[in-house]
């Protein structure tokens, strides 16, 4: 029996999407090129889709409900976990994101985040009941195609 239930894992993907967007609009701001603010734009947007994918994904499933303390203890947690302690943590961004400079700082951080995130969801899946795998397969798949265009755009800047 696992720890969490793929319904949890797929509220965890929602927040960090929700905190990519704000690093992808973070690093639209620093660009300084046009081409590289219309590139940023469009990495939010991305990011916005992966999170309806993922908030459409979380509609049909099956809700963990653990007994609460108080109504909505347990969604808190799991906003504060991915917020302290995951991909795009506020520690992180405030120490790393000092460091994005210019686009290819910003691609650089970006690429290495999506990698963070498919290994994290590879080690989580770990953690639900098998039947709930596919659930996980598909946030995987997501942040794949998200590293794929990410990557894609850094050699199209010949960084």
């Amino acid at each position: 029996m696992g720890v969490f239930a793929a319904s949890d894992i797929v509220e965890v993907a929602i927040r960090i999407e929700e905190n990519g967007i704000n690093f992808y609009k973070f690093a639209e701001q620093i660009a300084k090129k046009e081409d590289e603010k219309n590139l940023f734009a469009q990495l939010a947007q991305a990011e916005a889709a992966h999170k309806k994918t993922f908030e459409k994904l979380f509609a049909g499933m099956e809700k963990n409900s653990p007994t609460e303390s108080y109504e909505g203890e347990y969604g808190a947690y799991l906003r504060s976990y991915v917020d302290n302690n995951l991909i795009f943590t506020k520690e992180v961004m405030d120490k790393e994101l000092s460091k994005v400079k210019d686009t290819v700082d910003a691609l650089n951080f970006a690429i290495q985040r999506e990698l963070d995130s498919i290994l994290y969801y590879h080690e989580i899946k770990k953690l639900v009941p098998a039947a709930q795998h596919e659930e996980i397969e598909k946030i995987i798949e997501e942040e794949r195609k998200h590293f794929l265009s990410l990557t894609a755009m850094k050699k199209g800047l010949a960084c």
